[in-house]
């Protein structure tokens, strides 16, 4: 029996050896699978190369010549010729102006702006010669007496009566 429990206690340490041994080699199995791991990422990280320095390009400088600007010629506008009639012709009613300048017809007449109770007026441009003109209240009722002639380019009144 001696021989026996000689042998069961060989035994004994050698499983507890075994079973050290076995706890023992488990880490170190997963410390090789961390180092892999590792040693893999390092390996796949990529690296940059360095750029090649790049020249700049310098900006050549232009002369700029200075002096004084050149203006277009200025047109000359036409000077403008306007008609103002002096004629009270009642709240609600209008005053028109009809003849033979540019713009102006004897047979239809053009609205002349209100500048106040009693003063009428109306601008035109590109009359270039005299010409005749009448006022008529509403494009209906014409002044009385002889046609008024107008000069271009300044302001021509009249005082017509109904």
């Amino acid at each position: 029996m001696e021989k026996a429990t000689k042998k069961a206690a060989k035994k004994a340490p050698a499983k507890k050896a075994a079973k050290k041994v076995a706890t023992k080699a488990a880490p170190k199995k997963v410390a090789k699978k961390a180092v892999k791991t590792v040693a893999k990422k390092v390996a796949v990280k990529k690296t940059v190369a360095p750029k090649a320095p790049t020249k700049k390009a310098v900006a050549k400088k232009v002369a700029v010549k200075k002096g004084v600007a050149k203006e277009a010629p200025a047109k000359k506008a036409a000077p403008k010729t306007v008609v103002v009639a002096t004629v009270d012709v009642g709240f609600g009613n209008m005053l028109y102006l009809r003849g033979d300048a540019p713009g102006l017809s004897w047979k239809k007449g053009v609205p002349m702006d209100c500048q106040s109770a009693d003063s009428w007026s109306i601008t035109m441009s590109g009359v270039k010669d005299a010409f005749e003109y009448k006022v008529l209240i509403n494009d209906i009722h014409w002044a009385l007496g002889e046609n008024n002639l107008a000069k271009p380019g300044v302001a021509n009144s009249t005082n017509s009566s109904f």
